[in-house]
């Protein structure tokens, strides 16, 4: 089977609109960006899931059913659609062959696991779970900055006791076409997804570019870890793009998905 590429929504959720757009001032982006009455701004949850010659890889996984009652307060969370968007693809959970997280933060990792009542389950427990070592470390053990951005025993341990998981350091090819590679930024370990397609190459930056707004290269997430990590990784991306004439993929935008190269100011 030739290499291809679907989006799939896991539902969407509303964050700040202030830390999301970062050093963008609101008078940029008020007028543009709708907010709801608590200045948050709704994000979707567009994962990538690729065949590839027999493998069926999801990347992230979206937020999960098991969110507490304050953050569904906090962040006024959709359905968690990944299970029926798989299903209209034809795909079950034990057809996934691997996961990749982009990073473990909540609506990224939340779904790796799946509650079933009183009883949490892998969500995909055939899956090879593909994640930064340094990421996994951080999560695992957060400094004071980080300790708010991961609950490890929440939404990892089970991961960790199942021993389903790779971690990697740096860049690797995990199937035919598929590489992962490592950029910090957003987090210490926040990897991308580059895929060379027979006919296409394609960029999955996860938020190192969230949404368009994101594709300026001043323009990161106040919830990036360092700014400067994340600028050289959209430059790195960027002449990724241009080199191969490539597509950006927006893993929270909620009008596009597909970017090509020509429609960048880069």
């Amino acid at each position: 089977m030739a290499l291809s590429l679907h989006q799939v929504s896991a539902g969407d959720y509303w964050t700040d609109g202030g830390a999301m757009l970062g050093v963008l001032p609101r008078a940029i982006w008020g007028k543009i960006v709708l907010t709801d009455e608590r200045h948050r701004k709704n994000l979707a949850l567009n994962l990538l899931l690729i065949f590839a010659e027999g493998r069926v890889i999801l990347v992230d996984t979206g937020l999960g059913n098991r969110l507490t009652d304050k953050q569904r307060d906090i962040y006024r969370p959709s359905s968690f659609l990944l299970p029926a968007s798989l299903a209209e693809l034809g795909i079950r959970d034990r057809d996934v062959t691997d996961v990749v997280l982009t990073h473990l933060h909540f609506d990224h990792a939340g779904g790796i696991i799946t509650g079933f009542g009183d009883q949490d389950r892998l969500t995909f427990p055939k899956a090879r779970h593909w994640i930064q070592k340094t990421e996994w470390e951080t999560a695992k053990n957060p400094d004071g900055m980080n300790r708010a951005a991961y609950n490890f025993e929440q939404q990892l341990a089970l991961l960790e006791e199942s021993g389903r998981f790779e971690l990697i350091e740096g860049q690797a090819e995990i199937a035919p076409g598929v590489t992962l590679t490592h950029t910090g930024g957003h987090t210490a370990g926040s990897q991308i997804v580059e895929v060379q397609t027979p006919s296409a190459f394609y960029i999955y930056p996860a938020d190192i570019i969230p949404t368009f707004f994101h594709t300026a290269l001043a323009v990161t997430s106040a919830y990036d870890v360092c700014r400067t990590d994340t600028c050289a990784a959209k430059q790195y991306i960027y002449k990724q793009l241009k080199e191969k004439q490539g597509i950006l993929l927006l893993n929270h935008d909620l009008q596009r998905w597909e970017v090509p190269v020509a429609d960048l100011r880069v």
